[in-house]
């Protein structure tokens, strides 16, 4: 048998921000294929805890039973502790009723209006019978009241779920259980997973050069974004310098004798200001110089490249993606924090990956790992 080729590669991560709910990262040395894996895995397959069963008691509001389940159903919860947790499918402690400190957490909500003013039911309503698991903005507000530099507004009561005039009254049992967003969307940790490719931009310097500076603002505003500009440290509008030797020049031609009795020091500093305007011309060349500002900030859109191209300087700038680099932005619901989703959904793809490794090994795959290999 061939002896097998060692693809294995060591991807490289650094930090860019971080904050609870949001974490932008890069990811080097690695292939489109592990960077999509790994967002795709943030998005679906990633678990948390959502209301699944919702049992109703009573209900006298204007919605129908399934348009409050439903609701519910939308309502993040702290899910923390879910990949500890077990799938109420998989458990075997249970009948699935919801009593069951393995695999589900229950809620209780229990409200009815008494006076004229319509009365808000939200996620504030909900009574966990687990200290680590209850409605993301109530942990939020729990959060900020241990704060006193936190800003606290009376109208932030919960998440609506219903509202109930007088007599109106709305009693219920619900259980959470643990799930991924492949089932449904509920279940889903990420409000956004992106990665981009981290772009390549190359400025040919001896074509800018060649461009005026009404030229260079022109081509730097045709990106849609703020991707390139004019470095502060070089721009400068020589036209009151050129303004200036003018007006000198002028002066001197007032005074100007026949070159028969030309003294010395006269046409010594005639050549004197004819040198001084060269260097301010080759310096007014060289300055105003064009940078790249954000390169991040670039969409693949080709303004730029098209820009330059009616202007009669194709080359003037070559932009391509870094295959193996990436970019990383990633947003939590809140249901658990933005680096432990990214840490989750490490944990969950490596665990895919062990998978595929234990199948290669069993007799099914025997023959195809054989042929793969270079065997008969």
């Amino acid at each position: 048998m061939a002896e097998r080729v060692s693809y294995q590669r060591f991807p490289k991560v650094r930090i860019r921000e971080l904050k609870d709910d949001y974490v932008k990262f890069e990811l080097r040395e690695t292939d489109p294929s592990i960077a999509n894996a790994l967002r795709r895995v943030m998005l679906a397959e990633v678990p948390t805890l959502a209301i699944d069963l919702v049992e109703i008691e009573v209900n006298s509001s204007v919605l129908n039973d399934e348009f409050i389940a439903h609701r519910l159903g939308l309502i993040p919860l702290t899910s923390d502790d879910a990949m500890g947790m077990r799938f109420s499918r998989d458990c075997d402690s249970c009948d699935g009723d919801g009593q069951c400190d393995y695999c589900s957490v229950e809620f209780h909500l229990n409200v009815r209006c008494d006076s004229d003013q319509t009365l808000d039911v939200t996620s504030a309503d909900l009574r966990s019978t687990s200290p680590t698991v209850c409605p993301v903005d109530v942990a939020h507000r729990v959060l900020a009241s241990a704060d006193p530099n936190s800003y606290d507004s009376s109208d932030q009561r919960g998440i609506l779920i219903v509202k109930l005039r007088r007599g109106q009254e709305l009693r219920l049992r619900a259980i959470a259980r643990k799930g991924i967003g492949k089932d449904h969307a509920k279940w889903s940790p990420a409000a956004t997973v992106t990665f981009l490719y981290e772009p390549q931009i190359h400025i040919n310097e001896e074509l800018m050069e060649t461009l005026t500076l009404e030229e260079k603002r022109a081509w730097v505003e045709s990106s849609p974004t703020r991707v390139f500009g004019i470095d502060p440290n070089t721009q400068q509008d020589f036209g009151e310098m050129f303004v200036g030797y003018n007006l000198i020049w002028a002066v001197y031609g007032c005074l100007w004798v026949p070159l028969t009795i030309l003294c010395a020091a006269e046409f010594c500093f005639a050549i004197a200001m004819m040198l001084n305007c060269l260097q301010l011309n080759e310096l007014a060349l060289h300055n105003n110089e064009v940078v790249v500002v954000d390169p991040e900030a670039y969409t693949y859109d080709e303004e730029v490249i098209k820009k330059a191209e009616a202007m009669g300087k194709p080359g003037l700038v070559e932009i391509y993606p870094k295959e193996d680099s990436f970019i990383f932005t990633v947003e939590s619901t809140g249901a658990i924090r933005a680096s432990q989703l990214v840490s989750n959904a490490l944990e969950v793809l490596r665990q895919k990956l062990d998978a595929v490794r234990l199948q290669e090994d069993e007799s099914d795959f025997g023959e195809l790992s054989a042929h793969l290999h270079g065997g008969g």
